[in-house]
């Protein structure tokens, strides 16, 4: 770490000391990867602290009531240096804090403004020497969550998600205190855009998300901030298809199958097939009843569609990355069954694989249709969605369905004039197009002519 060390090195030489605080700490003691570098300067003012920065690299200040300086260009890349603060719970909400930097604090001051013990060790890269006023190493080692500080955690009410998000990530339980703390911390204060920050590092980061769904429905978070989800609970399924038991057992273990199976995906899509595992079954709930001695669930997949809409509200979801995740997830819930489905029918057309590539990527869909198979006790026939994908990348439609061929312009330069009509004879050619009937670009003009009394 050779920009820390020559930064706290200059920070010695002029009077003070640079520790390496935060999750970079952790994660060097849990033996992980950590891209995140954080230092904490004790003893330099802040005016002189800038002056000092700017010999590594380029110095950028962001925050307004508290700065932090953001050094760019020096090895390994990106360090975020600041001084200690104190901060004061002056109002509601994430913003409703006073913070002011005090470079004279002690190391044990400014670790206890930290939420979990195991985030409040530094680091002398000096000396090698760590500072753990809050016995964090301790903790990692018994792997547990502990607030460092019982009458101030409840002040960012954030913490409770990252409670839930860390027992995932670092399979860690909460410690007993800190747990019924967590319970009684409201969060209705909280954005939708921070909400989804802990729950996409849950998704994403976590080889076993599911560790901390639990924890959130242990802590109350579930019903109280994602009812759609609550409704999974105890909710029965028929034993011979889903012998693990209720919808949310079931749901938990079709979101650990999503992650373990679409590593390979990019962001945006990985949070795609995540969202769907979660949401797939939301519809469940509305539509379960015994019919014939028998749990069904008929027609869930499109009563899922509202509760999945309403569950992307509170995460305010929409597109990642130019992505429409939204819009993909919706039809992941809408149509997880057709893989399946269409397998099952045997004598399924390419006409009905185009239309549906016309709704939902037909890869996405079949990843998480994959996951809802084997997100269940038992043994069950999965090759389904094998079939499925082969057959979608066959037809060229595995991401999207076909592009028109035949096109308003071409409508015109027929002599149609623009009205209703060019969109009604485009729409009948499409249909031709999607179900093979027309396939070059003089065919469709062929049967746009006939259409139009024109042959």
């Amino acid at each position: 770490m050779p920009c820390a060390h020559d930064v706290a090195s200059a920070v010695h030489q002029a009077g003070g000391r640079a520790l390496v605080v935060g999750g970079w700490v952790r994660d060097r003691l849990l033996g992980r990867p950590s891209k995140d570098l954080d230092l904490e300067v004790f003893g330099i003012p802040e005016d002189r602290l800038r002056s000092l920065l700017a010999r590594f690299g380029r110095v950028e200040r962001v925050g307004q009531s508290f700065p932090v300086f953001k050094l760019i260009g020096a090895s390994p890349g990106e360090v975020d240096v600041a001084l200690p603060r104190r901060e004061s719970k002056r109002g509601t909400g994430h913003k409703g804090f006073e913070v002011r930097g005090d470079p004279f604090m002690s190391v044990a001051e400014a670790a206890r403004r930290r939420d979990f013990t195991v985030n409040a060790i530094s680091w002398d890269p000096l000396t090698g020497a760590f500072e753990d006023p809050f016995d964090g190493r301790g903790d990692l080692v018994r792997r547990v969550l502990r607030a460092v500080d019982g009458a101030t955690f409840g002040d960012d009410s954030l913490r409770v998600l990252r409670a839930v998000q860390f027992a995932a990530r670092f399979e860690f339980g909460l410690d007993d205190d800190t747990a019924a703390l967590c319970r009684t911390i409201p969060l209705a204060d909280l954005p939708a855009e921070r909400v989804w920050g802990e729950i996409e590092k849950l998704l994403l980061q976590a080889a076993r998300p599911s560790l901390g769904l639990a924890v959130a429905l242990e802590l109350g978070v579930i019903a109280r901030s994602f009812p759609e989800l609550h409704a999974l609970v105890g909710c029965e399924q028929e034993p011979e298809w889903h012998p693990e038991g209720d919808v949310w057992t079931h749901t938990l273990m079709v979101v650990d199958q999503a992650r373990a199976l679409n590593g390979d995906l990019d962001r945006p899509r990985l949070v795609t097939v995540m969202l769907g595992a979660v949401a797939h079954d939301l519809g469940k709930p509305a539509t379960t009843a015994v019919i014939d001695g028998r749990i069904r669930s008929l027609d869930h997949e499109q009563a899922g569609v509202e509760p999945a809409l309403r569950l992307l509200d509170h995460l305010n979801v929409h597109t990642i990355d130019g992505f429409p995740v939204r819009e993909q997830v919706v039809g992941l819930v809408a149509h997880h069954l057709k893989p399946g489905m269409f397998h099952k029918a045997g004598n399924v057309g390419d006409g009905a694989f185009r239309r549906l590539a016309q709704k939902v990527d037909l890869e996405l869909l079949a990843r998480v249709a994959r996951a809802d198979c084997l997100g269940r006790t038992g043994a069950f026939d999965c090759s389904a969605m094998d079939w499925f994908l082969e057959r979608a990348r066959a037809l060229g439609v595995e991401h999207e369905a076909p592009s028109p061929l035949l096109l308003g312009r071409h409508l015109l330069a027929m002599g149609l004039a623009p009205g209703p009509r060019v969109g009604e004879v485009l729409r009948r050619v499409y249909e031709k197009q999607l179900d093979g009937d027309v396939c070059t670009l003089d065919e469709a003009l062929a049967e746009a002519r006939v259409i139009i009394g024109q042959a």
